[in-house]
């Protein structure tokens, strides 16, 4: 006779949400959204975070006032996928957000893209910051 187990409804939910959620701290604040992605994706708040702080590319978000940032996962050379995080900083922005501190980023959302994405178009830096810039390598 075989032992198969029939689970009971709150050992599916039980099982469902196991996985540690993201807390708000004073340097994110996490959506319900990118909650629900990260579960879908299998991401952990802590990849979420190293992508934010460390990425290999940033570029303008699709939502308006947005960034995003991109860290691959390479495998033998190859990319083998792409992690995506999507966020907005409180700070100089005309968005207004509540319960948001300055300098705090909401998370929007997060994604696994599989192989290489296109670049889009790069984060633009103002004409006033690219001159400074020149003219102190120019020095």
């Amino acid at each position: 006779m075989s032992s198969t187990r029939i689970c009971a409804p709150h050992d599916i939910l039980k099982v469902m949400f196991s996985e540690k959620q993201p807390k708000n701290d004073g340097k994110y604040y996490w959506t319900n959204h990118v909650k629900d992605k990260m579960r879908y994706y299998r991401i952990s708040e802590s990849l979420v975070k190293r992508v934010v702080r460390f990425p290999k590319r940033i570029e303008e978000g699709i939502a308006p006032g947005t960034t995003a940032v991109m860290q691959p996962r390479v495998v033998n050379g190859k990319t083998k996928e792409e992690i995506w995080v999507m966020y907005i900083e409180n700070q100089n922005s005309n968005i207004k957000m509540q319960n948001l501190m300055p300098g705090k980023r909401k998370i929007i959302t997060a994604w696994r893209y599989p192989g290489a994405s296109p670049v889009r178009a790069q984060i633009p830096i103002p004409a006033d910051i690219l001159a400074e810039l020149e003219n102190e390598i120019g020095e």
